[in-house]
């Protein structure tokens, strides 16, 4: 599949476009809006399949960036917003997705988000979001069967690794190779369970001279063994997919996978536009039923 990619100054922000596949020949062109509590990501689709997204940070105002979103992948993709058949939001701030038909939990749309990037054989789907965890179960087609999820503390989830990488004035995107460069003894006193008591903790083993590498290895520990108290909970069926920025986080995932004693699923795809790509195979499967936009265009908002 030949692929352009464009990214933006920012370290997160990035659009996406196929070079394959030709809008003006579809039937059906559906957009999915994912707006989380630290990234928003759009994916437009034509006939079921890829062709554009983008990804870029979530700023104050939920409803702003669910369209910026939407209006970087119509861009990348050189598209005019009424083409777009239907649009469904999901994620944290999915009920104020302005260009939204309709709206489908972050749940089922990352289990079928990831049934399309990693294929029909995913059983469990870890999704690591911002402000909480899910642990789901699904079957063939990607619809869910069960699920639990973790929304009562930051602790583990994208948000939490923000304020430890803040604390330690280190960009998060280094976070996972940091935490291997120290091969050394790690200290134990890092919570898992409170972002807050963490970050408290952490201030302390850097007074008490600490170096900031085994001070993240520490809590990168941590925040697996966070994850891998709510999967073993649900109980983990091979295959194992993991979507969400946290996937790409090998300081918690390599610590993660020998306690599951699995491996993981990988695909070409962003592992963080898996809840966006589910609400546009939704969104196509209304379009094809028939249902109706109900949205303004962006342009005249």
């Amino acid at each position: 599949m030949a692929k352009k990619k464009q990214e933006s100054a920012g370290l997160k922000d990035c659009i996406w476009k196929s070079g394959d596949i030709k809008w003006k020949d579809a039937r059906f062109i559906s957009a999915g809006v994912d707006v989380g509590s630290v990234s928003s990501q759009a994916v437009i689709m034509a006939d079921g399949e890829i062709l554009a997204y983008s990804n870029m940070a979530t700023g104050f105002d939920s409803a702003e960036s669910g369209s910026n979103a939407l209006k970087f992948a119509l861009e990348a993709a050189a598209i005019p917003e009424e083409r777009i058949g239907y649009c469904v939001g999901t994620g944290y701030g999915r009920v104020n997705v302005p260009a939204a038909d309709r709206t489908i939990t972050e749940i089922a749309c990352h289990a079928r988000g990831a049934n399309f990037m990693y294929g029909p054989q995913v059983r469990t789907v870890l999704d690591v979001g911002g402000q909480d965890i899910k642990a789901i179960l699904c079957d063939e087609k990607g619809k869910v069967s069960n699920f639990l999820m973790n929304d009562k503390c930051a602790a583990g989830t994208g948000r939490g690794m923000e304020v430890f990488a803040d604390l330690l004035e280190i960009p998060v995107t280094e976070v996972g190779e940091r935490s291997f460069q120290y091969e050394g003894e790690e200290p134990d006193a890092v919570t898992n369970t409170c972002v807050v008591y963490a970050k408290s903790e952490a201030a302390g083993l850097l007074r008490k001279g600490w170096a900031k590498e085994p001070v993240l290895a520490a809590y990168c520990r941590a925040t697996s063994e966070r994850i891998f108290s709510l999967l073993e909970r649900l109980g983990v069926v091979p295959e194992f997919a993991v979507t969400g920025g946290m996937a790409k986080n090998r300081g918690v995932m390599d610590r993660l996978m020998p306690l599951l004693k699995l491996g993981r699923l990988k695909s070409e795809w962003d592992p963080q536009i898996a809840g966006a790509v589910g609400a546009a195979l939704f969104a196509y499967a209304l379009a094809k039923k028939g249902k109706k936009k109900k949205r303004k265009i962006l342009s005249a908002g």
